[in-house]
């Protein structure tokens, strides 16, 4: 198997971790040897309420039972898609009422372009520097890292860049702009957390020019940081809400919601203005209404925070220069990056999984199942307590 995933598997790095996996439950992935992995990433947030959950695997296994794929997204009235939709509006505000489902959190940002620049007319786009968005080519023209991005030009055109939290910077919003596009806290930037009063100015400028804001969700969302959505700690509401891993504790999904209003302009002039073919897969759609209502009708949202501070509690050492982000969504900003790869390799021999940020070279990832107990969180604690003391030696 090991021989056959580097040969017949399409690779995205030159040396992956290459755990064979046997199977994961709870907080933990389980190899082929029999190990057990104490999973501090789910997945890279995917995993929301850990690995194989009762009741995800229940709502996945009844609705195969009756029906899987039967017609291209918005066609046929598919139970589960729209249970789900329905569910989703009833707790978000009144102006975020209807959803487009997709596959993937990077297939919903290409919507939300889309929408943007159908509804308003305008195609200027702007993005902040060092965001993520993902990697199609949207996406990839939403990111300001010229190396990543010169082998696959030509990108889509006319899309600037702001500072995030940079309030200078606000004037680049204009009669122009279609819509201004934010992480609502930057992932692959190092976890940079949004400052006081920034995001609701963003948006009453993009009101004042009649852009749209479009926050992007797709890491913090669906109780990631103590709220169902991040943008519920700042005060500001966006026009296209964007978001995707969490969704569905494992399976593959994506979305964005925005009023009925702009959303219909995808509807006609064009018709089939975008189109997908297993967005709203009723499969998908089970797992993320059982993945949304165990959250909602659980402590486990707010308990992120708990959480958050019994891992600020646990992890502190002079190799800990600062520990960023919210709830569940933490990163350990090291004092270099050779000691935060160093830890990452080291917690793996030691059977605790953690990983890389996409940008910032000095920052580990923590953003384990919101499921996870405090026990566990105390192991894990404890390894990398253990291995930042190696390392000091």
């Amino acid at each position: 198997m090991h021989e056959d995933f580097f040969r017949y598997q399409a690779q995205t790095t030159p040396h992956p971790l290459a755990m064979e996996v046997s199977h994961a439950k709870g907080s933990y992935v389980y190899d082929k040897q029999g190990n057990s992995h104490l999973d501090f990433v789910a997945g890279v947030s995917v995993c929301s309420l850990g690995h194989c959950h009762p009741k995800v695997v229940k709502a996945i296994v009844e609705q195969t039972r009756k029906y899987m794929h039967v017609m291209v997204y918005g066609e046929f009235i598919q139970q589960p898609a729209v249970e789900f939709s329905k569910y989703l509006a009833s707790l978000l505000p009144a102006k975020l009422e209807t959803t487009y489902l997709v596959n993937s959190g990077t297939e919903a940002i290409e919507g939300a372009i889309k929408l943007a620049r159908r509804f308003t007319g305008r195609s200027k786009l702007i993005a902040a520097r060092n965001a993520y968005h993902g990697n199609t080519l949207g996406s990839l023209s939403l990111m300001s890292f010229e190396e990543r991005k010169a082998p696959f030009r030509p990108l889509i055109p006319d899309i600037s860049f702001l500072e995030f939290n940079s309030e200078d910077d606000l004037y680049k919003i204009s009669m122009d702009t279609a819509a201004v596009i934010l992480e609502t806290i930057q992932g692959g930037a190092g976890f940079i957390m949004p400052k006081e009063g920034y995001l609701k100015k963003v948006k009453d400028r993009c009101s004042e020019v009649g852009a749209l804001l479009i926050l992007d969700e797709i890491q913090p969302g669906f109780g990631r940081t103590g709220s169902l959505f991040a943008f519920e700690h700042y005060q500001c509401i966006p026009d296209i809400l964007v978001m995707g891993k969490g969704m569905a504790s494992g399976l593959p999904v994506g979305g964005f919601t925005a009023s009925y209003e702009i959303m219909n302009s995808l509807s006609d002039t064009p018709r089939l203005g975008h189109i997908t073919t297993f967005g709203g897969n009723p499969v998908i759609a089970a797992a993320a209404m059982a993945t949304l209502r165990e959250l909602t009708n659980s402590n486990l949202i707010p308990e992120t925070l708990e959480k958050e501070k019994h891992f600020r509690s646990r992890l502190k050492h002079p190799y800990i220069k600062e520990i960023r982000g919210k709830g569940l969504m933490l990163s350990l900003i090291m004092k270099n990056k050779d000691i935060a790869n160093k830890l990452i390799l080291s917690c793996a021999k030691k059977n605790l999984i953690l990983f890389w940020l996409l940008f910032e070279s000095k920052g580990v990832r923590i953003t384990p199942p919101l499921t996870i107990n405090t026990v566990e969180i105390d192991r894990g604690c404890d390894i990398i307590m253990q291995t930042l003391n190696e390392l000091q030696q």
